[in-house]
C-alpha cells in the first residue's frame, strides 16, 4: 500500500510571499516562547561524547539532570496521562536545542506536559567532540544510540521522535534500517528533510540567494570547527581542500565523505539518503516538506509509491525550509508544532 500523500496548505502570512522569505524570517526574525534545558553528557562507546538538552513541567533551570530526575519523571508518567508522552528532537545541520524550531517545539510540547529531549550530534553542543569525525546527513548509527540511551532512562515513557532538516533526514534513515525493531516508538516524523541528499547538495550550490546566504552561513561554522579539529589530529584532514570549500559539495568531497567512511561526496550523497529506504518505515511517520522549501524544491520530493502505507507524506505548497510561518505580522512559528501534535495524535 502506498503511502497518504497529504496537501493541506501550510496558512502562510501574505507578507512572506515565497520560500527564501519564510525560511529567512522563521529561521532569523521570528518571535517565539524560549525553552529552558538541563544538559546531560552522555559518552558513546567509541570514546567522544552527545550532548542531551532535557527539558519537562517543572523542570527548573536549578534542577540536576541525574538518577533522581528521572525517577521522579518516570514516576510522574506512572501517574499522569499527559505526562506519558515523550518526544527525541534532531537538530538540523549546525544546529542545536537554540535553533528557532527546536525552540518553539520544545516549549509547545513541554507546555501540554511532555518531556522534551534535544540530542546534539557530535560537536554541536557548543563545545568540541573529542575525534576528528563529527557528524553527517546519513547519521543513523548515532541516531539509534541516541534513541536507545533516551529509551534506557525513561522506558515509561510513550515515546516520539522527530528530525529537522538533517536531523530528519537522519532519522527516517535509521527508521527505514530499523524496520520493525523501531515499533517501540508510538510515531515519529521528518520535517524539511533532504530525503535526495544529492538534489539537495546541487541545489544549495546553484543560485545567488542559495550560494551567499544559506551555503555561506552553514561553511560558516562547518570550516571553522573542521580547521580547528585539524590542529588538534594533525595529518587527519586536508586543510587546504576544507579552507577553499565553496560551497557544500567541495566541503563534504574534502572532510565529510572521507572522514565518515565514504569514498567521495557522491558516494556520500547517495548512501546517506533516506528516500530510498522510505518504503521500509513500519511505524506511522510524517514526513513534511514544503514544495517551495528552497534547499529541496518540490520536484525531488517522494511520491505515495516511494514509501510504505505507514507514512504520511504532507507537502504543502508553501512554508519554506523549517519555517512555515502563520498568523498576521509578525506572524509566529505555532503551525509547526501543532502539525507534528495533530499527527502524533492522529496518525494524520
Amino acid at each position: 500500500m502506498p503511502a497518504y500523500l497529504d496537501t493541506t496548505p501550510c496558512p502562510t502570512p501574505a507578507w512572506l510571499p515565497e520560500g527564501h522569505s519564510q525560511t529567512i524570517f522563521a529561521s532569523q526574525l521570528s518571535s517565539h516562547h524560549h525553552a529552558s534545558f538541563q544538559r546531560e553528557r552522555v559518552d558513546t562507546p567509541d570514546g567522544d561524547f552527545i550532548d542531551f538538552d532535557w527539558t519537562a513541567p517543572g523542570l527548573g533551570p536549578d534542577t540536576g539532570v541525574g538518577p533522581d530526575l528521572f525517577a521522579r519523571l518516570a514516576e510522574t508518567a506512572g501517574t499522569a496521562a499527559a505526562s506519558r508522552n515523550g518526544l527525541v528532537l534532531f537538530h538540523g545541520l549546525e544546529g542545536s536545542s537554540a535553533s528557532h524550531y527546536a525552540q518553539a517545539i520544545s516549549q509547545y510540547f513541554r507546555a501540554r506536559g511532555w518531556t522534551v529531549v534535544v540530542p546534539h550530534f557530535r560537536g554541536c553542543s557548543g563545545e568540541p567532540n573529542r575525534l576528528p569525525r563529527a557528524y553527517h546527513s546519513g547519521d543513523s548509527a548515532d541516531v539509534g544510540f541516541m534513541l536507545d540511551a533516551v529509551r534506557q532512562r525513561l522506558p515509561q515513557m510513550r515515546w516520539h521522535a522527530a528530525g529537522i532538516s538533517l536531523g530528519g533526514n537522519a532519522l527516517l534513515k535509521y527508521l527505514g534500517e530499523a524496520g520493525g525493531t523501531a515499533g517501540w516508538l508510538a510515531a515519529a516524523a521528518g520535517v524539511s528533510a533532504p530525503v535526495d541528499l544529492m538534489a539537495g547538495g546541487r541545489t544549495l550550490g546553484t543560485g545567488l540567494i542559495n550560494r551567499r546566504i544559506y551555503t555561506h552561513m552553514f561553511l560558516r561554522t562547518l570550516k571553522s570547527k573542521t580547521l580547528q579539529k585539524a590542529q588538534r589530529f594533525p595529518g587527519t584532514i586536508d586543510v587546504l581542500r576544507v579552507a577553499n570549500a565553496r560551497d557544500l559539495y567541495e566541503f563534504d568531497d574534502a572532510y565529510t565523505a572521507p572522514t565518515h567512511g565514504f569514498r567521495d561526496v557522491a558516494d556520500y550523497w547517495t548512501r546517506a539518503s533516506s528516500k530510498p529506504l522510505l518504503m521500509d518505515i513500519a511505524i506511522p511517520t510524517l514526513v513534511l516538506n514544503a514544495r517551495n522549501d528552497p534547499f529541496l524544491p518540490g520536484r525531488y520530493l517522494p511520491t505515495p509509491e516511494q514509501a510504505s502505507g505507514h507514512v504520511v507524506l504532507h507537502q504543502p505548497e508553501q512554508g519554506g525550509h523549517a519555517g512555515f510561518p502563520t498568523g498576521s505580522f509578525p506572524s509566529n512559528l505555532n503551525w509547526l508544532p501543532r502539525r507534528l501534535a495533530d499527527f502524533f495524535r492522529t496518525g494524520r
